[in-house]
């Protein structure tokens, strides 16, 4: 049998991400004082004991609603549907209120295994606390406290005693880890909308609608991969909310934790500073990176030729990367695209061999010896790997500190041209053997 999945469903700021957080024993649903703040459905996996499970944080449930607040609803109803129990959290300090019986009820029409979760009654009597959520009529409360994890297992034996279900002992392989980032409002959400069939991500013509890191595990063409969805990455004198703030932290750390990213332009906005910013933070990092220069079927043909010039000009540090011209919203150049992020991935992660790295050292030594430094000349005598993703290449011989930065970058355009390391950086380390004579 496979995991079993719960829902996390009720009206928002209720604790939700923070029960999230307490089950998954992670940190990845932002938790903040502010009503809406998740909007997507993060998935997560939880354990007690030897019990695996699957948990799915959601954006909050109202009677009525408005723009974005609309979409959350769909997504939240969507992990419903999914899941084979919905834990529905309220407030124990604001009491039973008429959004608490609107979803009851609607969950009720829905005909799912609900168990009701009493939040934030720390400090409080659990049964005084709880009498007035009886009214809902979907089984005995719990009480709770998510942010002191007081109750919470007890709350997760008792569905897991009803739902059932054990690990499946294979671990799925998940693939290359695909981070998909840009500026607000460039198409990233719509692109992972496309990739995985389905609209998983909310999408709204609003800048920073997406605020956390979301994971999606996916197949396209029997290839299986991780699509990591980002909040839009502003300039930092524009990130006033401290939410904000930490939608940034978790674009970052999202591109910490990929093989590949895929930066995301915007067609019909001028290549800012803020994307070139992007772009060097992910080379910084050494990620292998794909370009998608998305809403291509917007402009004419001379501004096409416009964008790609001011594409080439602001970006001409990428050269390694490969830059396709796509639009999410018709899904056109989405194969290709995807190619060059598998053929990244494989260069990212390519096993060098020290023969064949040596050999690549010493031909491209005989076409260009490394400059002169006073009376002698850097000797490079031997190379070998030293890490992959990105691939790390260490160069031994003697005076190598006095190697300048245009022979490393002649030598890690070669090494790129003799091992077919396309869209990935490539970092080369000197390491000069000690000199006897030195004393």
């Amino acid at each position: 049998m496979t995991k079993p999945t719960f829902a996390i469903v009720g009206r928002p700021n209720v604790g939700k991400s923070t029960l999230f957080n307490r089950l998954t024993r992670t940190r990845d649903a932002l938790v903040a004082a502010i009503p809406g703040l998740t909007r997507d459905r993060h998935y997560g996996v939880g354990r007690l004991g030897d019990r695996p499970y699957l948990v799915v944080d959601t954006g909050g449930l109202e009677p009525e609603g408005a723009g974005v607040f609309v979409e959350m609803a769909k997504q939240a109803r969507t992990a419903i549907a999914e899941a084979d129990a919905v834990l529905l959290v309220t407030d124990a300090r604001e009491g039973l209120v008429a959004a608490d019986r609107f979803i009851g009820e609607e969950l009720r029409r829905a005909g799912r295994r609900v168990f009701l979760a009493v939040n934030k009654t720390e400090g409080m009597d659990p049964d005084l606390v709880t009498a007035e959520f009886h009214e809902l009529g979907l089984g005995a409360p719990h009480a709770i406290s998510a942010e002191h994890g007081s109750g919470v297992r007890e709350f997760v034996d008792a569905v897991l005693a009803e739902v059932g279900g054990n690990a499946d002992p294979e671990i799925p392989d998940t693939g290359a880890r695909v981070a998909i980032v840009g500026r607000p409002n460039a198409g990233k959400s719509t692109l992972v909308n496309v990739l995985i069939g389905e609209n998983r991500m909310v999408t709204f013509d609003q800048p920073g609608t997406t605020r956390d890191a979301i994971d999606v595990e996916i197949s396209i063409r029997g290839r299986p991969y991780t699509l990591i969805d980002t909040a839009g990455l502003r300039r930092r004198g524009n990130v006033f909310e401290s939410v904000e703030k930490f939608s940034v932290i978790k674009t970052l750390q999202a591109i910490d934790r990929a093989n590949v990213v895929i930066l995301v332009l915007d067609a019909l906005a001028e290549i800012s500073e803020q994307d070139a910013h992007i772009a060097g933070f992910i080379l910084e990092r050494g990620r292998a990176l794909v370009v998608a220069v998305n809403k291509w079927d917007d402009p004419g043909s001379y501004e096409r030729e416009m964008i790609k010039r001011g594409v080439a000009r602001k970006l001409n540090f990428l050269s390694f990367a490969k830059f396709h011209y796509i639009s999410a919203r018709e899904g056109r150049g989405i194969g290709q695209l995807m190619d060059s992020v598998d053929r990244a991935y494989q260069a990212a992660m390519a096993k060098l061999s020290t023969p064949k790295l040596t050999r690549a050292l010493i031909a491209a030594v005989i076409k260009q010896a490394p400059p002169r430094s006073g009376f002698s000349r850097p000797k490079l005598r031997y190379a070998h790997q030293g890490g992959s993703n990105p691939p790390i290449v260490v160069i031994h011989g003697t005076a190598l500190k006095s190697v300048p930065d245009t022979y490393r970058r002649y030598l890690e355009g070669d090494f790129r041209r003799v091992f077919r390391l396309e869209g990935t950086p490539l970092r080369i380390e000197f390491r000069s053997g000690r000199n006897p004579y030195t004393d």
